[in-house]
This record gives structure tokens, C-alpha cells and sequence, in this order.
């Protein structure tokens, strides 16, 4: 009796243990072949068995296995499935296809997204189903618009790797988005078809831009923009400089469509209904009420998530949110741990790959601390004074979400915001009560053309809490660096808070105990002391005034991901102005642990290579090595002692150089990805590869 009445309150745990399958494919270093996976299906199967038929007390531990080893084979499937043709080479020439997506890229220029995508000389076999564009120069001629079929002059390459070992693995992203290649353009986009009527599978995305168009012609500037992100989910329109004011001030989470909006729009249409319905006594007296409302409210975040499109923040929250309603249409409390694990689960089956995002874990973090923060405060709330008990309410749950996702924002994007539950409490209550409602009734009575007044009331709260934003974002202190912590720090830390929240009696203990283990390795962290691109522009030597970059300008995102991962606020001009490196801008020169350091860029580097390549030195090449200078072998995190070893057979001639370094050229580079260096207790260097770190999976091995 105890035990079925314990399994009960064990649903909980389903989520749980099909992360913890999913988890550890995405941390293999070698893809499973097929022997794997049908060893651990016959393991599956034999769980299974033993959940359903064997013995009452190996049940629970069979039904977790077998979540378990699910979990593992649904993100292999998954995995598979998704497959798509990766531009295997750098690509410059015509690239035609339809626009099925528009924002803005890391260097605020208009990026496109396309897809049915055709390329010179490039057979339809390997063609990626989805390219990415980014638009730089001049173009003004063609303004994206969903559906068009366009051609323009580009430059494609394959999804880069990680930008240092360890770090996000934009491969393996741009593998679960269908992306094949990436790149940019600076000549102008040309239209080759106008928007089929006919085209469903743009519907939704026209409709968005329309919609979009219209808020932003009636509210002016970033307000309208802010606006229309809001309402429809298009933040194309929104600047750098308002996306980094409202990262600052903790208030990035309004502008993506999460649960939050969903969570206000719902909640807003739900109690508009139930209450305006229960004024009629006609239809309060005979019909049910409560449900009616639920119906309306379920439609309501239905249509809202198809206007914003298929982000995967807008579709989590969807599901968390129709989860709850559906609640309430089967008379089951709507908000509880257990209609949140609901939600999780159906999030995980359809798309494992979520479980490593951020979004996920920070959604169904701060979700799960209101739940559990909901019960205390029904507590003590009676000893509020009525007046002050609103206020109360939003700073404990503001409370409970900020500490549960702090941790996972800092280890994700190296940032804490000092002041955030100060915008939250100005902000979000402006959210709920006015800008979200308002949005709700402008969305209503645009049919009708009487959008006019609730949009004006909207601007009025957008403004405010942009005003917020950067008023904020301004104080002093208002950001605090976090370095990165070390690998498998955060899956520790989930583990433990997992524990601390749903296990039962000392293992709760367990689970503090575990938090604090991941606290103090986390702090305990260190960073790689030289740091190399993946493609060799730019080299990070760590010094007693932080990472010194080799070079001002370039390569930008990668700077940036390395003083970020470091816990370091400097630009990359100021890193650069740091002592470290010194020689010209085309040969770069450093020392560490007594090992010479050259990066050797621009045309004239491979004429530089026999004076680099003397006394030992570890030399970066930012171009391929000429015929007879074969780059080192790439080994597993060996020692390196600076000793030269050429794949390929060089002549007599070149081999009377005798040259002493340890090269690694574009062509090694393009192999291992970026490079990770410390000094070797045994002399020499230790070189760890991003390669060696992702490992040879699906989507860095074709």
C-alpha cells in the first residue's frame, strides 16, 4: 500500500529520468552505431518487461531504466531524423531561395533565412535544405518579406564550430535547425518571384510581418518595434543597442515570446471570460462557465503562437500553458509540479535537442520555484497588509524565478544583472496590467479598425519599460561578469537542485550537499591560458590584466565568446592594447611556459614561415601552409614539445630547412577546430582541440 501510494507523487521524476538519457547522448565523443542502439533497445524492451510484469518492487526501478534508455534512443532518432546536407566547402556565387525567415545577425545587419535553396554548380543531393544570409551593404532595393523567392551574390560556409573547446556548439545547433550553411552578402538581394497566395507554409510568417508593419506604423521607434516583438514575435526590428540595454537590466526575457507573455495573455483572456460570462446570469446559471473561459483562453494561445511562429521559446510556453488549461477542461488543478512535468515531457519527445538550451532550463526553472514558492506564501500572506500584499507577491516571486535562473543565465551567457529584480518589480507589473491587455484588445478591435486607442495605451507602457531598461542598465555596477564554468558544472548543479526540490526526506540533504560541491567547483574553475581560432585570425594569451587579444579588429564574435566565457567585460580593442603580444600586425609574437608563440596572417605569411618556424615555437598560420610544410599531427591533449611532424612528404630541399616548430595552418585548423593551450607539467604544451571536446558526431563529421 505504501509503495502504490508513493507512486503517485513519481511523476514528477518521468521528465527527469528521460533527461538524464538524453543528456549523455549529447555528451558522447563518438556517434553510436547501430549495434549500440539495438543493444539498448533489447534493453528497453527488457525495462519494460520488468515495469509492466516483474515484481511490485522492481518496478519503479525498471519504469526509470526504461525512461532512461528512451530518452537515450529518442535523441539518436532525433538526431537522425533531422539530417540534412551540409555545405561541405566555402561557397562564393549565386544563391537562390525562398525567405521562410527574417532577423537580425550578431552585427545588427538583416539576416535571411532560405529554403528551397539552389547553388552553382552544386548537385541538388548536396544542396543544404536551409541556408542563412546576412545582408550588409547597400539594401534598400528589396525589403525582405516572407514568401519571396529571391537570388542574390553571397558567400556561404559550413556552420563553424565551437569558438574555444567547450564552448556553444553552433554546429550542432545549426544541425537540429536544418541549417546547412551560413553566410553574407554585400551586393543587393533581387526578387526572382513575388509570395504565392497559396503558400501555407509561409502563412503564418506574412501574416506576422503585416501585423508587425502595422504596430510599427502606428508607434514609432523602438517602442514600436519593442511592440511589435511583443504582439507577433518579429524582433527584426529591434537595435543592438536596445537588445544590450535589455540584457543589462534583466529584462531580455520580455522581448522573446516566452511564458510570461503567453502566461498574460492567456491568464488575461481566461479572466475576461469567466468574469464577463458570469455576469450573464442567463449563462452563469447553465453553462459551465470556468471551461468556457478555458476554451477561449486555450484558442487564444493558440492563435498567438502561430502568429509568432515556430520559436522554440513561444512553442514551450505554449505547451506549459495549454497543459494548464486543459487542467482546468478535466477538473484537475491547473498549476501544480505535476502538470509542469506534463509539459516537459511533451517538450522532450518532440524535441530532445531542447533540453541543452538555455530557454528550456531556465523556463521550467523559474516555473517549478513559483510552484513550489506558491504554498509559503498562501501561508503568510495573511500577515500582509492587503495594500502591500501585491507588491509582496511580486517580490517573492520575482525572488524565487531570479535565484533559480541566475545560476543558469550566469553559466550561459557570463552575466549577472546587480539590478534586475528592480527592473522586473518596475516593469513587469506594467507588462501584466497594460501592455499585454492592451495588445489583447488592439488585436480584437483591429478587424474593425479601432486598434488606434488600445495601441496608444501600449506605446505608453512599452515606454516605460524601455525607459526602465536603460535607466537601469545605466547605474553603476549594474552588470557583473561571471567566467564560465568548467564542463558538466551545470548538469552537477540541475542534478542537485533536482534532488533538493523533488526527493523526499535525507536525500533532499543530497541534493544540497551536491549544489554546494557544484558551487565550489564552479568557483574553482580555471581558463585556458592561450586561446587560437578555429581559421587562426586571432590568438587569446591570458595575462595578470585578463586575455590579451593579437588582434583590434576581426574576427568579433569569436573575441567576444572568449572575454565573455572569461568573466570579462573588456571590448576587443581594449583586450588587444593589453600587454601579451608584440611584433606587427601580420607576425605576432608571445611567450608561454618558455614556448615562442607566432601567428603569422596576411599574404606575405607564408613567406614568413622559415624565419617563424625556429626554436621550438608553436606557430599559427592564418592561411594553408605551402606544398612541403606539413602541420603537425593533431593527438589527443598529448604534451607538445614544440617538435615538428609532417603528414605530408616534403622535398629534399625543403627538408635541408629543418625547420623546429609545431605548425598548425588552416588546413589542421580546419580539422580540429579551435585550440585550447596549457603549459604541460612534463615541459612543453598540452593542446586540447575542439574537436576532441565535441567529438565525432552527426554534426561535425559530414
Amino acid at each position: 500500500m505504501a509503495l502504490s501510494a508513493a507512486r503517485r507523487g513519481l511523476f514528477v521524476w518521468v521528465p527527469v529520468c528521460l533527461s538524464s538519457g538524453i543528456g549523455p547522448w549529447f555528451a558522447l565523443a563518438e556517434e553510436p552505431g547501430p549495434p549500440v542502439y539495438a543493444a539498448l533497445l533489447l534493453a528497453l524492451l527488457a525495462a519494460l518487461f520488468g515495469w509492466l510484469r516483474g515484481p511490485e518492487i522492481a518496478q519503479i526501478p525498471a519504469a526509470a531504466l526504461a525512461l532512461m534508455l528512451g530518452g537515450f534512443l529518442l535523441a539518436g532518432a532525433r538526431g537522425h531524423g533531422v539530417a540534412e546536407p551540409v555545405l561541405p566547402f566555402r561557397y562564393y556565387g549565386p544563391v537562390e531561395g525562398r525567405i521562410v525567415g527574417i532577423d537580425r545577425s550578431y552585427s545588427d545587419h538583416l539576416r535571411v533565412t532560405l529554403d528551397r535553396v539552389v547553388l552553382r554548380d552544386v548537385p541538388p543531393h548536396r544542396t543544404p535544405a536551409k541556408v542563412r544570409v546576412a545582408l550588409h551593404g547597400e539594401q534598400g532595393y528589396t525589403p525582405p518579406e516572407p514568401g519571396l523567392t529571391v537570388i542574390l551574390t553571397g558567400h556561404l560556409a559550413p556552420p563553424e564550430g565551437p569558438a574555444l573547446p567547450g564552448g556553444f556548439d553552433f554546429q550542432r545547433f545549426a544541425w537540429f535547425s536544418g541549417l546547412g550553411a551560413v553566410g553574407y552578402t554585400r551586393v543587393p538581394m533581387l526578387v526572382l518571384e513575388p509570395p504565392a497566395e497559396d503558400d501555407w507554409a509561409v502563412a503564418a510568417h506574412r501574416a506576422r510581418m503585416r501585423a508587425s508593419a502595422a504596430i510599427q506604423a502606428r508607434i514609432e521607434g523602438q517602442a514600436g518595434a519593442f511592440a511589435a516583438a511583443l504582439m507577433t514575435g518579429d524582433r527584426s526590428g529591434i537595435t543592438s543597442a536596445t537588445n544590450d540595454s535589455m540584457r543589462a537590466s534583466n529584462l531580455f526575457h520580455i522581448i522573446s515570446i516566452s511564458g510570461l507573455h503567453m502566461g498574460m495573455l492567456a491568464g488575461f483572456v481566461f479572466a475576461t471570460m469567466r468574469y464577463g460570462l458570469a455576469l450573464v446570469p442567463a449563462i452563469a446559471l447553465r453553462l459551465p462557465v470556468k471551461k468556457l473561459a478555458a476554451w477561449v483562453a486555450l484558442f487564444a494561445a493558440t492563435a498567438y503562437m502561430w502568429l509568432a511562429g515556430p520559436n522554440v521559446a513561444t512553442e514551450r510556453a505554449y505547451v506549459m500553458a495549454a497543459v494548464m488549461l486543459i487542467a482546468v477542461l478535466v477538473d484537475r488543478r491547473a498549476i501544480s509540479l505535476r502538470t509542469l512535468a506534463v509539459s516537459a515531457v511533451i517538450l522532450l519527445l518532440r524535441e530532445p535537442e531542447s533540453l541543452t538550451e538555455p530557454g528550456f532550463q531556465m523556463s521550467f526553472g523559474a516555473t517549478a520555484a513559483l510552484i513550489l514558492a506558491w504554498g509559503p506564501w498562501q501561508a503568510v500572506q495573511g500577515h500582509v497588509p492587503a495594500l502591500l500584499r501585491p507588491v509582496a507577491a511580486l517580490v517573492v516571486s520575482s525572488l524565487a524565478a531570479g535565484m533559480t535562473t541566475a545560476p543558469i543565465a550566469a553559466a550561459h551567457f557570463n552575466r549577472m544583472a546587480e539590478y534586475g529584480l528592480l527592473a522586473n518589480m518596475l516593469a513587469v507589473p506594467v507588462m501584466g496590467t497594460l501592455v499585454m491587455p492592451a495588445g489583447v484588445i488592439a488585436a480584437v478591435l483591429a478587424p474593425l479598425g479601432l486598434a488606434g486607442l488600445p495601441l496608444w495605451v501600449m506605446e505608453i507602457g512599452c515606454l516605460w519599460i524601455l525607459w526602465v531598461s536603460d535607466w537601469v542598465a545605466g547605474l553603476d555596477g549594474a552588470v557583473v561578469a561571471v567566467p564560465s564554468p568548467q564542463g558538466g558544472v551545470l548538469a552537477l548543479m540541475a542534478a542537485g537542485s533536482l534532488l533538493a526540490v523533488l526527493a523526499r526526506g535525507p536525500p533532499r540533504w543530497g541534493g544540497v550537499a551536491v549544489l554546494a560541491l557544484s558551487a565550489l567547483l564552479w568557483a574553482g574553475s580555471s581558463r585556458p591560458p592561450l586561446l587560437v581560432s578555429s581559421d587562426g585570425a586571432l590568438l587569446g594569451l591570458m595575462g595578470p590584466e585578463g586575455r590579451a587579444l593579437s588582434h583590434p579588429r576581426g574576427a568579433g564574435y569569436v573575441a567576444d565568446s572568449w572575454l565573455e566565457d572569461d568573466g570579462d567585460m573588456a571590448l576587443q580593442d581594449q583586450a588587444a592594447a593589453r600587454p601579451g603580444f608584440t611584433g606587427p600586425k601580420g607576425a605576432r609574437e608571445a611567450v608561454l611556459a618558455g614556448v615562442p608563440i607566432r601567428q603569422l596572417t596576411g599574404k606575405a605569411a607564408p613567406e614568413a614561415l622559415p624565419g617563424a618556424c625556429t626554436g621550438g615555437a608553436l606557430v599559427i598560420l592564418a592561411g594553408d601552409a605551402p606544398e612541403g610544410w606539413g602541420a603537425g599531427r593533431v593527438g589527443s591533449g598529448e604534451a607538445r614539445n614544440a617538435q615538428p611532424v609532417s603528414q605530408d612528404a616534403p622535398s629534399p630541399a625543403l627538408r635541408s630547412q629543418a625547420p623546429d616548430c609545431d605548425l598548425w595552418d588552416r588546413r589542421r585548423l580546419r580539422r580540429t577546430g579551435s585550440l585550447a593551450i596549457w603549459p604541460d607539467p612534463a615541459g612543453g604544451l598540452r593542446i586540447v582541440t575542439a574537436r576532441e571536446v565535441s567529438g565525432n558526431r552527426l554534426w561535425n563529421s559530414r
